[in-house]
């Protein structure tokens, strides 16, 4: 299938640019139209916005769109209602209730129990409260912890290939998986919280990670031709991103956590991202680049 997928893209490799561009493109214009409407490049949850997050323990079969609706109308405040689940998801261990910018928590209860008729006793749910000044503080920090991931990765990247054209096709290759996943998270209705962040870094190590095996068993090595030496990389790259999305898949479907469903699923459409960015994107360019200089 290698093979296979190696000569159609000797034959193509050029014309196959237009595929990552036309998708990074799109994504571009999906967060120009959230900043837009929103006021912000990709919604947030109450951990980066703050706010209240109630947990509940119970049994008790609720509509989890309409109490979401409800609650928001009632409230005026954006609102998310998560059902929590056991072990395989054989069981239901109660919800979550989220609340962005409020400070009172006992209108947030009242308001639960109205709507859903869920009776909030002591013992029987568990509250956090974030603070918007909190939040703000991590929120920067990460955008800055983000800039400099990236600064830091194209410093090394320029230092270790000394070639402008390699080294900036693998940053470009990461800048376009992590704007890509960010629309993603957007067009699936994913709210941006410290789980997903943490995602989003893991994407940019393993991102320059696959580019780099491509970069280095293309330019570094001599044996064979360019398309067979970048066929061999294809090879490990198909083995790597293959065995990452098992795992991620397993994650996702047996485990309870909602938190490392969400990191599993970021990570999923991120690698997905990636195997465009890394074998179409920057194979072609790095095959066109050493093609003009011999």
């Amino acid at each position: 299938m290698v093979d296979w997928i190696a000569r159609i893209y000797e034959k193509n490799y050029k014309k196959m640019l237009i595929i990552p561009l036309v998708i990074f493109i799109c994504c571009l214009l999906i967060l120009g139209f959230w900043k837009v409407n929103t006021g912000e490049f990709v919604s947030k949850d109450v951990t980066l916005t703050g706010g209240l997050m109630i947990t509940v323990e119970t049994d008790q079969n609720i509509d989890i769109s309409d109490a979401q609706t409800q609650l928001s109308d009632q409230l005026g405040l954006s609102s998310r209602v998560k059902e929590l689940k056991s072990y395989g998801g054989s069981g239901k261990l109660g919800y979550t209730f989220e609340v962005e910018k409020t400070s009172d928590i006992d209108e947030v209860k009242e308001a639960i129990s109205e709507i859903t008729g869920l009776t909030l006793t002591e013992g029987s749910y568990t509250l956090e409260e974030t603070s918007s000044s909190l939040s703000q503080s991590f929120w920067n920090n990460t955008v800055r912890a983000i800039f400099l991931a990236f600064l830091f990765m194209a410093i090394v990247i320029f230092f270790y290939f000394r070639k402008l054209v390699p080294s900036g096709a693998i940053v470009l290759a990461a800048f376009s998986d992590f704007v890509c996943t960010l629309a993603m998270i957007n067009i699936l209705d994913i709210k941006l919280s410290t789980a997903s962040v943490a995602a989003l870094l893991m994407l940019i190590g393993y991102s320059v990670d696959s580019n780099i095996l491509l970069s280095v068993r293309t330019i570094k090595r001599h044996e064979g031709t360019v398309s067979e030496r970048i066929s061999r990389a294809l090879k490990t790259g198909m083995t790597m991103t293959g065995t990452t999305f098992v795992v991620l898949a397993v994650i996702y479907l047996i485990t309870p956590s909602k938190i490392l469903q969400q990191i599993a699923l970021v990570l999923a459409f991120g690698l997905a991202f990636d195997f465009i960015n890394t074998w179409i994107q920057n194979a072609s360019i790095l095959r066109w680049w050493l093609h003009k200089n011999g």
